[in-house]
């Protein structure tokens, strides 16, 4: 099955740390806050690392796709849908399709 999506520039694997800070959302720091993520179908406890209007930070053990389609159940938001952002060592980034509000 082909996946929706195209690769650009904001979806690349990061093999290499991030040395300056370019984002322009401030970041929350979540502490041991959990959510689920709904990954193919299959509905998963992650831990997020940190949170921001339009994407989020989560420890996950598996490996998902960059660009998949994934759904974010946050505790004071509700449901998020997204995409796989980046993976990498255990952490992966989610972009919202809607800011959060």
């Amino acid at each position: 099955m082909a996946a929706k999506f195209s690769l650009d520039g904001a979806m690349i694997p990061r093999t290499v740390k991030r040395m300056f800070d370019q984002r322009s959302e401030e970041r929350i720091d979540a502490g041991s806050q959990t959510a689920v993520l709904s990954l193919r179908g299959r509905n998963h406890v992650v831990r997020l690392i940190n949170l921001s209007r339009s994407g989020a930070m989560l420890s996950f053990h598996a490996v998902p796709h960059i660009g998949e389609e994934v759904s974010l159940q946050l505790l004071d938001h509700g449901e998020q849908p997204g995409f796989v952002r980046w993976v990498r060592d255990g952490q992966i980034g989610i972009h919202f399709a809607r800011g959060l509000e």
